[in-house]
């Protein structure tokens, strides 16, 4: 667990609008921000490189966030210069016939990042406790209990060699009626607006009881939560970023001992 402002303590109750969507923490600018956040990249590759090739142990990255959050932009950015051999994004829909006659939990093991390899969620298993609840799709009998069920498996996983982040991308609602005013505006990003955004806009203070509950229900040392301010792309992109370095280097990596005999290899 990486220590940050932005942690969600592990038992500690979590307030979302205590929070500043806004926050630039120590940068004065973007253009300050973005320095950093360039060298964060960079390390980024280099670590991936070495997780890769050592092949123990695995990182799994969860991102959640209401509609225009920036789920896919940090992802695009925070991962632009790894290797895509060793990198496997999952965006998880609506689940099918086959993925609804098993548990909640069946098609997101499948996707689980092998050893050697780093994982991003875009949406995960939290919807089974996020639009499911919001929209009483199943009863609170069900997905009240799936908490337990996730800290299991996340610890099951975190056991077996996986270190897990996870993310939610937290905006104002001012800030998404801005984004989505945005795709409306600009006819290469029509293609991105969905009008069931604006219905599910108006459960805006239902989701964020619902994403509290399961932030703090949740939030372990092995699976810890960070709530990042993501009204500025820039500084969303800086707090994802130094925490994922953090984490790859808090892991010791190491490149696998050589074959032997090396030394003796002429190559002609």
């Amino acid at each position: 667990m990486i220590d940050s402002p932005y942690l969600v303590e592990p038992g500690k109750k979590l307030k979302l609008d205590k929070r500043d969507t806004s926050d630039k923490g120590k940068f004065e600018d973007r253009e300050e921000a973005e320095v950093v956040v360039a060298k964060n990249l960079a390390k980024l590759a280099e670590l991936q490189g070495v997780l890769y090739a050592e092949s123990k142990r695995s990182l799994l990255v969860v991102f959640q966030a209401m509609d225009a959050g920036g789920k896919d932009g940090a992802i695009r950015h925070i991962f632009s210069g790894v290797n895509p051999q060793g990198c496997q994004v999952t965006s998880f829909k609506s689940p099918s016939p086959l993925e609804r006659a098993h548990d909640f939990l069946w098609r997101v093991h499948a996707q689980c990042p092998p050893k050697g390899m780093i994982g991003i969620f875009n949406r995960s298993h939290y919807e089974d406790v996020l639009i499911v609840r919001v929209h009483n799709i199943v009863p609170k009998a069900v997905w009240g209990r799936r908490y337990d069920h996730i800290n299991s498996f996340e610890r099951m996983l975190a056991d077996e060699g996986t270190v897990i982040l996870k993310f939610f991308l937290h905006i104002s609602p001012e800030e998404q009626k801005q984004r989505l005013q945005a795709r409306l505006d600009d006819p290469e990003k029509n293609w991105k607006f969905n009008p069931e955004d604006l219905a599910e806009r108006k459960h805006w203070d239902d989701y964020m009881e619902a994403f509290e509950d399961a932030l703090e229900a949740t939030s372990m040392k092995y699976a810890p939560w960070y709530v990042v301010p993501s009204d500025r792309k820039w500084f969303r992109n800086w707090v994802i970023s130094d925490t994922i370095v953090r984490a790859l280097k808090d892991m010791d990596l190491k490149y696998p001992d050589p074959a032997p005999g090396l030394d003796k290899i002429k190559i002609v």
